[in-house]
């Protein structure tokens, strides 16, 4: 892949597991991370690009206006084998940036080279846990150094490096807490000793899991397309016949089972959302039975509203109750928003459309009716 026209379409998980072969193989590369930004820009703190020695990457920064010159200053990086910050002022009209790219920001970018000491981060992302990195950006702290680094493990509280960062505070743990869970990266000012410590936290969630019940010819784009924004997927058949990776190259895992011993078959999560497409009245029936004895937060059914009115009568039938509320919040069935198409692809979007705005509580709305700034900002993250 050419410097100059880097793999912008990639997902973020796509990133993190490219990092974690250069990390596992040791070889060289420079990963590029943006750690702040004030004004507008394409991408928010915690957008990476990881370069390669022959400049070729994965990942993108911006919307194209800043990867050529990255990958210039990674030569750089790996050449000085040193850690680097570069600011760039895309706010002004010269020769050197232009107009026009989506970009009217300041934009920090740190730069470093990889090595053995990233490894709590890929050890933590291939094992589907969450985990923080955290980088010392500006201290005038005499024990804190520029660059220091340390990792944040959620589940425990612990943060590992050589020193410990015995200087986080309570509240700046809580802070750390709340990137992590939403998965966003951020500067924070933190205070040790009255001295001044700006440190980036670049949260690093386990992507959330999609499964899909099914596996006729509608499936493949819907997983697709699930894959690309970040979501780990598994189809899971009920004839085991059609169940093969072969058909489904995006999903993670191909497997089958019986819709009454879905539980068994599967760990059904908080942070696993499934969408039921049989296209087999019975076989969703179950599915849903199944699935509503599990805490996954989201279920989506295939089908107009009536074939699930239809299901509820037989459920009523069987004396299976649902708590109040219960199928409001968890069963979107037609599933997808209205997003006005009909073919296999446009039905694909209105579904993982609807995903994302339920995994990233959001309301869907045209972005031009919603009032400030589109991405949330450190200040306002338990807020929005």
């Amino acid at each position: 892949m050419e410097s100059s026209e880097p793999a912008w379409s990639v997902s973020e998980t796509d990133v993190m597991r490219a990092v974690a072969e250069i990390v596992r193989d040791g070889r060289e590369a420079v990963l590029a991370t943006v750690v702040d930004v004030e004004g507008n820009a394409y991408r928010r703190p915690g957008a990476k690009m990881l370069v390669t020695p022959d400049g070729s990457g994965v990942g993108s920064i911006t919307a194209g206006c800043l990867e050529d010159e990255v990958v210039e200053l990674a030569r750089r990086v790996l050449e000085d084998g040193e850690s680097r910050i570069e600011t760039y002022d895309l706010m002004e009209d010269d020769d050197v940036w232009g107009l026009g790219v989506g970009c009217n920001g300041i934009i920090d970018v740190l730069l470093e080279p990889l090595d053995d000491g990233f490894r709590p981060v890929v050890d933590a992302f291939e094992d589907g846990d969450d985990v923080a990195s955290l980088t010392v950006l500006e201290s005038d702290h005499d024990d804190v150094s520029r660059f220091d680094r340390g990792y944040y493990d959620p589940t425990d509280g612990v943060v590992s490096t050589d020193d410990g960062f015995e200087w986080l505070e309570k509240s700046d743990v809580d802070v750390v807490d709340e990137l992590v869970e939403r998965g966003r990266g951020g500067t924070i000012p933190v205070s040790a000793d009255d001295r001044s410590i700006e440190l980036f936290v670049d949260g690093i969630a386990a992507p959330p899991e999609l499964v899909v019940l099914g596996t006729g010819h509608d499936v493949a784009p819907i997983v697709e397309l699930a894959a690309k924004n970040d979501f780990r997927v598994r189809v899971i058949g009920f004839r085991g016949a059609d169940a093969v990776a072969d058909r489904f190259p995006d999903a993670a895992a191909v497997s089958s089972t019986s819709p009454s011993t879905l539980r068994e078959a599967h760990d059904f999560d908080e942070n696993t959302y499934v969408v039921v497409m049989t296209h087999n009245f019975l076989d969703d029936r179950l599915a849903i039975d199944e699935l509503l004895r599990t805490p996954v937060p989201y279920v989506g059914l295939m089908g107009p509203r009536e074939r699930f009115e239809e299901m509820l009568e037989e459920f009523a039938d069987e004396d299976r109750s649902f708590d109040d509320g219960e199928l409001d919040r968890r069963v979107y069935t037609p599933v997808g928003l209205d997003l006005g198409g009909g073919s296999p692809y446009q039905i694909a979007h209105s579904i993982v459309a609807e995903l994302l705005a339920v995994h990233n509580d959001r309301t869907p709305r045209h972005l031009s009716e919603r009032e400030g700034p589109i991405h949330r900002r450190i200040s306002s993250i338990t807020d929005d």
